[in-house]
């Protein structure tokens, strides 16, 4: 049996979701289960959002600038102490 063949990821998309789904339901019911508050939920979608920005500049071989010199975007953030 190769590795590609076992596994989670090599189920059925729908038969994945349904045994996710599961485990969040059971993970709520005991109590467990993560919730976001709207400041967790900002910043995920604020790195989500980075992190695709820089993945499409990367596929684009870098033509719409800004990260030429190897900065990180998110460094540049909160920059207030600048001259």
């Amino acid at each position: 049996m190769a590795k590609e063949d076992r596994g989670f990821a090599s189920m059925d998309r729908n038969k994945q979701r349904e045994i996710a789904s599961k485990g969040g339901k059971a993970a709520h019911q005991k109590g467990t289960a993560h919730e976001w508050t709207s400041e967790e939920a900002r910043e995920a979608g604020r790195k989500g959002g980075m992190a695709s920005h820089r993945r499409k500049q990367e596929q684009q071989g870098g033509e719409m600038g800004g990260n030429e010199t190897g900065s990180n975007p998110e460094q540049m953030i909160g920059t207030d102490n600048l001259p």
